[in-house]
Parts: C-alpha cells; sequence; structure tokens
C-alpha cells in the first residue's frame, strides 16, 4: 500500500512540475510584451516575482518526483532563510521568532529547496491553527550524531490520539483544504536517511511543539 501511494504522490509530483511549465512560459512572454510597450516598470518587476515563485513551486514538484539531490548546508542558516521569506507573507498580528543563533554551524544534508518548502508549510499551519494572531517560535539545537528543529505555535493545540493521524493525506479540520499539508511535510522529511517529523507536544488552547530530527554532520564534510 505504502509503495502504491508513493507512485502516486512522485506521479502526481511530476505532472503538476510539467503542467505549471507552460502558463510559466506564457507569462514570461506576456511580461516581455508588456516590457516593450512601456507599462509600468513596478507592473512588471511583480509579473516577474510571481514567476520566478512558479518556477521556484515547480522545481519542487520536480525534485518530490525523484531522488532528492542531498547537499550539506548550514540547518541554522536554511531556517532564517525560510522565517525571511515568511514573515512578510502572513499576518502582521503573527510573530516569528528565530532560533538564537549558535556559535558553530548546525550541518546537516539536505535538499534546501524542499526543506525550506516544510518550513513554509509548518509555518502556515501554525498561523492557521493560531487563526492569524500569536506567536510561532523556532529552535534548533544538536546533541551527540542528531539535530532538531521545533516550530512551536500558540495555537489551539491538537488531542494526543491524533499526533499520528494529522499526517495522514486528506486529515485537515479547515473548511477548506485537501489536508496535503503536512503529509507533504513527512513525505519531505523522510526523503532524507535518518530524518523523522512527528508532535512533541501539544495542549489544547495552549499550542503545538512540531518537532524534526536530523543526522548530525561534521561541518568538514
Amino acid at each position: 500500500k505504502k509503495s502504491d501511494q508513493n507512485r502516486i504522490w512522485e506521479g502526481l509530483a511530476r505532472e503538476t512540475a510539467h503542467q505549471l511549465g507552460t502558463p510559466t512560459s506564457s507569462l514570461m512572454a506576456w511580461k516581455q510584451y508588456l516590457e516593450s510597450t512601456g507599462t509600468e516598470e513596478m507592473v512588471t518587476n511583480e509579473m516577474e516575482k510571481d514567476i520566478e515563485r512558479l518556477g521556484i513551486i515547480a522545481d519542487r514538484f520536480q525534485k518530490i518526483g525523484s531522488s532528492p539531490n542531498l547537499k550539506s548546508a548550514d540547518l541554522q542558516e536554511v531556517v532564517l532563510r525560510a522565517i525571511h521569506y515568511m514573515q512578510p507573507r502572513i499576518s502582521p498580528q503573527v510573530e516569528l521568532i528565530p532560533p538564537t543563533s549558535l556559535d558553530e554551524a548546525i550541518v546537516v544534508k539536505l535538499s534546501e529547496p524542499l526543506m525550506a518548502w516544510v518550513f513554509e508549510n509548518l509555518i502556515k499551519n501554525a498561523v492557521d491553527a493560531m487563526e492569524g494572531q500569536g506567536t510561532i517560535t523556532i529552535c534548533t539545537g544538536s546533541r551527540k550524531q542528531r539535530v532538531w528543529i521545533d516550530v512551536t505555535d500558540t495555537g489551539k493545540g491538537i488531542p494526543k490520539s491524533r499526533f499520528q493521524t494529522i499526517f495522514n493525506p486528506g486529515y485537515t479540520t479547515k473548511k477548506r483544504g485537501w489536508g496535503l499539508g503536512l503529509s507533504l511535510v513527512r513525505r519531505i522529511v523522510e526523503t532524507t536517511p535518518g530524518s523523522e517529523i512527528y508532535v512533541k507536544s501539544s495542549e489544547i488552547g495552549k499550542g503545538t511543539t512540531f518537532r524534526i530530527e536530523m543526522r548530525l554532520r561534521s561541518p568538514s564534510k
């Protein structure tokens, strides 16, 4: 059953990446046309940002549908870049607290485009859980050969009986949506050998902490 689910994921991901290619190419052509007609530069600049974003999304789906290209990276820097991207794109009533900078790099092997997607999904999920108002705190740390990232929100919390089922495809508490966000997050995390994601703790009415664990690598590798 899991093998069938994996094939469905991979096929859907590749097809999505393929389908995004045509409108993205069309938008690039329209942008060039608008530039040639003297359209206000601000308009074409904003179009370019959206086109670049579509390119990133297509690339992520393509990577989901193939073996991930893992590279050594400082986890703290990856997290900070994700926070920097998300902060202006969420409710101004949500405070994103970044991890405290450590003296040494936390080096892990990962696919940064996909791991950035993980953090974006976790942040969006937290914003929904808090109904657009509250605090999201992200912490990183390491011990022996393991590294962890905690994403903690001040939202409505999750019953302990649902700690596992929230990662199942189709599970959602929202009126709109397909319930694929956390399922996608788990799939991306688990494509990195030795990595896992789980609900570390949650209390109804107070908030939830998701934890990602990964293997720590020597900075020289």
